[in-house]
């Protein structure tokens, strides 16, 4: 027997994770589901994302992972119940991916890779009747439907020239401003405005920052790891923040997994300040009174490095360091060297352009939307993924929300049309 929503038709527009899960559940459900996707393929920067090892979701507890969510804790905490980490899995393993828990805590498919997943999650939303459009680029909405009973009549610019596309009820998951050449391009921005839907300003997330490096240390030590170090840095509500990991030394100042763990702060404080003072402790393993201890003994006729080197481990791009911020007089009062080794100061200008950032922050607020992600100005229009304002560190935290969102926005999409049905 059919059902009132064998006859509904759905556009889809993003072929990103949160926009292939809103189509699965919908196609579930016996949704006609259509996706259309303004790249030659789908998942681009998913498979992307993938290529240094696929970092699918997070083991820690469910605590601690809704807190790497901020200030948009609360909100992404539903979407979590509905599908969280533990239900990813579950559905990968549905899908025939394996998963396995990294010694980071992180979870991976057991091949590591993006690409077989993908084709697999592919196959079975065509076996489900998904249909994709591929090289339709949403512009916006048509003033007329070509269909009186439409809820939704989109524009699509094609190779073959512009096409409308009539439809019941359609889900937005068209991604941030982040990698624009895999078809993130926030092109939807200004449609969106358009239709007095309120977005706030896209902003990098997990991102570098510039430093006013000499030529020397830019020239002889740029792509050199930093490891082990600590970070300690005060956020604009004043909350002291430290973290221990590994950074990157690039051209234009810090990048890497510990300086994207907290790219929102140190973001925050740059908008409000115009810069932002880091603190690196370039010996975590060590207390500060061990390290006093060893860099004021007497060191003969040893050269400060040489010093440093045997008794705290100091060298390479850390002594770099220490030569960039002190002035070479103030490594003869080893006091102060021992301090500014525990907690060296750098200053960090501004965040890298947006399109070199894994992800980003801002797009539509919550508050604009149902508790179902429908956009409460349109009905039938549902968003998903990183068009939502909210950002997470990497670790699997990015893709875990996308997917979850995803799914309740096509659960939103199912609840929306039984009830006009």
């Amino acid at each position: 027997m059919s059902s009132s929503l064998d006859f509904a038709r759905v556009a889809v527009i993003g072929g990103g994770p949160a926009g292939l899960m809103a189509a699965e559940t919908l196609a579930r459900r016996g949704v006609q589901v259509h996706v259309y996707d303004a790249m030659p393929s789908v998942g681009r920067k998913f498979l992307m994302a993938g290529k240094g090892g696929m970092n699918i979701t997070h083991s820690e507890p469910l605590a601690p992972f809704l807190d790497r969510y901020g200030a948009r804790r609360d909100q992404i905490a539903p979407l979590l119940d509905a599908f969280g980490p533990d239900a990813l899995r579950a559905w990968l393993h549905e899908l025939g991916v394996e998963t396995f828990v990294g010694s980071s805590g992180r979870v991976f498919p057991s091949d590591m890779k993006a690409a077989p997943m993908l084709r697999a999650w592919l196959h079975r939303l065509r076996e489900a009747g998904v249909q994709f459009h591929m090289r339709h680029k949403w512009i916006g909405w048509s003033e007329a439907a070509d269909d009186d009973t439409a809820a939704h009549v989109l524009r699509f610019a094609t190779p073959d020239g512009e096409r409308t596309v009539s439809c019941d009820a359609v889900v937005f998951a068209l991604g941030g401003a982040s990698w624009p050449r895999l078809g993130s391009d926030a092109a939807w921005v200004p449609l969106m405005a358009s239709r007095d839907v309120p977005v706030e300003p896209l902003r990098p997330a997990n991102c570098g920052f510039d430093a006013d490096w000499s030529p020397y240390l830019r020239e002889r030590f740029a792509g050199q790891p930093i490891k082990p170090v600590a970070i300690s840095l005060i956020d604009i509500d004043k909350k002291v923040h430290n973290r221990q990991g590994e950074i990157l030394l690039t051209e234009t100042g810090l990048e890497g997994s510990l300086i994207y763990a907290l790219s929102a702060p140190i973001r925050e404080r740059i908008l409000a300040d115009g810069a932002v003072t880091i603190a690196l402790d370039l010996a975590p393993g060590l207390p500060l009174e061990r390290v006093v201890e060893e860099v004021t003994r007497p060191r003969g006729s040893r050269s400060i490095a040489s010093h440093l080197h045997g008794r705290i481990g100091i060298g390479g791009v850390k002594l770099a360091l220490l030569h960039e911020i002190l002035p070479k007089d103030a490594f003869a009062d080893t006091l102060r060297l021992a301090h500014t080794i525990k907690a060296l100061p750098v200053q960090l200008l501004r965040a890298r352009p947006i399109d070199e950032a894994i992800s980003t922050a801002g797009g539509i607020p919550f508050e604009a939307l149902s508790d179902s992600l429908m956009i409460e100005r349109m009905a039938g229009a549902f968003c998903a993924g990183e068009m939502l304002d909210w950002e997470a560190p990497t670790g699997g935290y990015l893709l875990t929300a996308c997917f979850a969102s995803g799914l309740v926005a096509g659960r939103g999409v199912g609840a929306y049309l039984e009830a006009r049905a």
